[in-house]
């Protein structure tokens, strides 16, 4: 039976350091990872939170990951950022080409910042919200390793391709949300799997196709999409712009870390920003204010949104004061 233990936010914060400096991660890349899954793990996203310390530090030990890359940032055109994160952490990327995209934006009224040959495992709200913190909108999605079935297949093309937005609202907290293109994000299946429980009817198929509720047969077999079609057309979307699009990878090109140190489990991300400022000028107050009444008419149906400024959303849940 797993134990449970409590630690302060500042506790979690030096086991997370600690956890990544004793594997090699530098500084930069430990202070990056840590900010990451200590929000996660605060805000109760626990398939992000610190669970994720296991898979960095394997990693870094497979060497699946430069811990001590210095990402280069390249000014691509007058709306496109380029990080080269150098086979390290695409968080520190994010951390570096996030000034030089949101310049962009402001300047533009759009930009984009494109991370390449990076090692991506963290959830992407925490992206597009520093985007909303700027008083910009923003998108972000990135392709995994190839653990999804695409509607109607019966073995692993896709990754779990997850997809993020974020909306500013003022002296609120921005709308949010943050969900993978599969059912569920495969961390979600390693927690049951851990915790000794059976998956829900849905989530998985195992090596021959067939539907499966044992953890162990759906990480050996594939996850499926949301929505059938749908969420496999939008998985396909992620696949094109945060991989061809960005001269990146395609999801069933990469491969997680192996203890003989030949999986490769490098690829792109793509994070759009829009401003607001630009686009409305003196009219954007009015606006915002105009996109209020949406938020209002959904909360006061009552169901489905969490009401407190404070709170943060879930992997694949909204958020909405």
């Amino acid at each position: 039976m797993a134990e449970e233990v409590t630690l302060s936010l500042a506790d979690a914060e030096t086991l997370s350091r600690q956890v990544l400096t004793n594997n090699g991660f530098n500084p930069s890349h430990a202070a990056a990872i840590t900010r990451s899954v200590v929000a996660a793990q605060r805000d109760e996203c626990h398939s992000h939170g610190l669970y994720r310390l296991i898979g960095c530090a394997q990693t870094a030990q497979y060497r699946g990951i430069d811990p001590g890359a210095e990402p280069e940032i390249i000014d691509q055109a007058p709306g496109v950022v380029r990080v080269d994160a150098k086979q390290g952490s695409s968080l520190l990327a994010f951390e570096m080409g996030l000034p030089l995209l949101v310049e962009k934006a402001n300047r533009n009224g759009i930009a984009v910042l494109g991370i390449n040959n990076s090692f991506h495992f963290s959830a992407l709200w925490q992206e597009v919200e520093a985007l909303s913190e700027q008083g910009l909108a923003g998108i972000a999605m990135t392709p995994s390793h190839a653990y999804v079935a695409p509607a109607g297949g019966k073995s692993p093309l896709f990754g779990t391709n997850p997809f993020a937005f974020s909306w500013p609202r003022p002296g609120k907290t921005p709308y949010t949300f943050d969900f993978a293109t599969s059912v569920v994000a495969r961390g979600e299946i390693e927690l049951h799997k851990r915790a000794g429980k059976s998956l829900p009817q849905g989530w998985a198929i195992d090596r021959e196709g067939n539907p499966t509720t044992d953890p162990q047969a759906a990480l050996d077999g594939a996850l499926l999409p949301f929505g059938g079609y749908k969420g496999s057309a939008l998985s396909t979307m992620i696949e094109l712009l945060a991989g061809p699009l960005i001269g990146d990878l395609l999801g069933h090109e990469t491969q997680a870390a192996t203890p003989d140190g030949e999986g490769k489990p490098f690829h792109g991300e793509l994070i759009i920003a829009f401003s607001l400022e630009a686009f409305l000028g003196s009219d954007k107050e009015r606006h915002q204010q105009h996109a209020e009444a949406l938020f209002d008419g959904i909360l006061s149906q009552g169901r489905g949104f969490r009401r407190n400024d404070a709170s943060k959303p879930e992997k694949g849940a909204e958020s909405m004061a």
